[in-house]
């Protein structure tokens, strides 16, 4: 990434830059004239093919066109001793790309054996190969990495297992990513394996053992048991598992507090805890139904339900607006989120979807784009299918060692995962509210389409596409015109 250019100085430097014609330090004299700092970084870092064939950095100018050095008399030096690369250089007459490979073999090499363990050889392959090195160097020269690889160079054994040994840092887990990534560690459910961590530490929230036990029950045999039934754990069944047993802990430490246990539980201590506290203790019904089901707590007992429906919703020309700024942006808003923001606006899916799409469920030629959202293929037209042609063109996140064979349409800053639904929607919350835009999409389609239809066009189940209807009366609109058209009128 370039440096952020300083405020222009036109009285200290009178003379402008050739190139960019603002008032900064002249650092070099070319045939063009003299260049600032700014542009003259910008020279080193620009490769591509000369008119004359030449492939490498292009440096010059020709006819507003870059230029290899020959061809514009452009004089620099970019020639690495090392590796005869063209390439900008970072020290010692080396590029930037032989510079990353000498720090990464001296952090990685096992002092004591003076090589790097085997088992470590794919990730150093990887970091050495980075398309953005600079990038590399600069991760790796904090002290904190460096100390971690370090230690890594000489651990007696490189599992999972080791891994959660070590104190839990974003450093540790960017690493067991990347070991993951390229083969080192086996791949496992990361999100399992954090609920597992978590709901060990949440039971010592519960004040009393009793309860602590039937949390434990609950954890066990009802979220972890739903859990290892999954291929893969996703964000929403993760951050659901967490709330519901956060809500059943403070039931059940409210309840000892008031001298009384599960078994005793009474309507009268339901509806007065739930109206002492926020609206999210409703999120206990799982908790009461499953209590009831292991005959841990007394039938016929009940919690105020979440009323649905009650949600915000982004009318119609909200939408229109939304994907009119979405779509004419004008270069200020980047591909991926353009993307994105065409599936919530137009087709009404969730962020968590969105995130997990792989290229095997988006086709790209020359005449069509098409998505597979559900169990149908779906054209985007023009100016919808734009984004996506530049973002299979240009997927990003493709410059360091975190994605090398990776099949995400969104790529994610973790080595191997896809963009963190969170961070997508906080990312597009600057265009619109991306729940509003959903739900008022869901509720515009159920008006056009039977539910079936846009149940199994869109990947929902007929059950919520069926709440949309109704709240929208599109059931009840299907109904009186069926009456209609009854003979009987009946």
């Amino acid at each position: 990434m370039s440096r952020p250019r300083k405020p222009e100085d036109p009285i200290r430097w009178p003379v402008p830059c050739a190139r960019c014609s603002q008032h900064h330090q002249t650092v070099a004299r070319w045939p063009d004239g003299g260049i600032c700092g700014y542009c003259y970084q910008q020279a080193k870092r620009t490769k591509g093919t000369c008119a004359c064939g030449h492939e490498g950095v292009l440096p010059g100018l020709i006819d507003e066109q870059p230029a290899c050095r020959q061809c514009s008399g452009v004089r620099l030096n970019i020639d690495c001793e090392a590796c005869g690369a063209e390439d900008e250089l970072h020290s010692g007459g080396r590029c930037w790309s032989c510079v990353l490979a000498t720090v990464v073999d001296d952090l990685l090499t096992d002092p004591s054996r003076g090589i790097v363990a085997p088992e470590l050889i794919p990730l150093a392959t990887a970091l050495k190969s980075m398309k953005r090195a600079n990038s590399g160097i600069t991760w790796i020269q904090q002290k904190h990495v460096t100390a971690f690889l370090r230690n890594l160079a000489v651990a007696p054994k490189i599992t999972h297992d080791s891994f959660d040994e070590l104190p839990d840092s974003r450093t540790r887990e960017y690493v067991r990513g990347l070991l993951t990534e390229h083969g080192v560690l086996p791949r496992r459910d990361e999100l399992r394996i954090r609920y597992e961590n978590w709901s060990a530490q949440a039971l010592d929230r519960v004040n009393n053992p009793e309860n602590r036990d039937i949390i434990r029950r609950y954890i066990r045999w009802h979220h972890l048991r739903r859990m290892n039934q999954m291929d893969e754990v996703t964000r929403g069944t993760f951050l659901r598992a967490k709330q519901q047993v956060t809500v059943a802990i403070d039931l059940l430490n409210w309840l000892t507090g008031h001298g009384t246990n599960l078994a005793g539980l009474t309507q009268t201590h339901l509806d007065l805890w739930q109206a002492e506290g926020p609206t999210t203790r409703r999120i206990a019904e799982h908790f009461l139904k499953w209590a009831i089901k292991a005959k841990a707590a007394p039938a016929g007992l009940a919690i105020i339900p979440h009323r649905r429906g009650t949600s915000a919703k982004l009318d119609k020309t909200g939408q229109d607006e939304a994907l009119n700024r979405v779509l004419h942006a004008g270069g200020q808003v980047e591909a991926r989120d353009q993307a994105a923001a065409i599936l919530i606006l137009v087709f009404g899916q969730q962020a968590e979807n969105i995130a997990r799409l792989t290229w095997d469920d988006v086709a790209v030629t020359e005449e069509l784009v098409t998505i597979q959202l559900g169990t149908i293929q779906i054209a985007l037209p023009d100016p919808l299918d734009a984004p996506w042609r530049e973002l299979a063109a240009n997927p990003g996140h493709n410059l360091t060692a975190s994605h090398p064979n990776t099949n995400w349409v969104f790529r994610g800053t973790s080595p191997g995962r896809h963009i963190h639904p969170g961070h997508l929607t906080t990312r597009l919350s600057k265009l619109f509210s991306t729940r509003a835009a959903r739900l008022g999409t869901l509720h515009e389609l159920t008006k056009l389409a039977p539910v079936a239809i846009i149940a199994e066009t869109l990947g929902y189940s007929p059950t919520t596409i069926e709440r949309h209807a109704v709240d929208s009366s599109a059931a009840y609109a299907q109904y009186m015109a069926a009456v209609r058209r009854s003979p009987t009128g009946r």
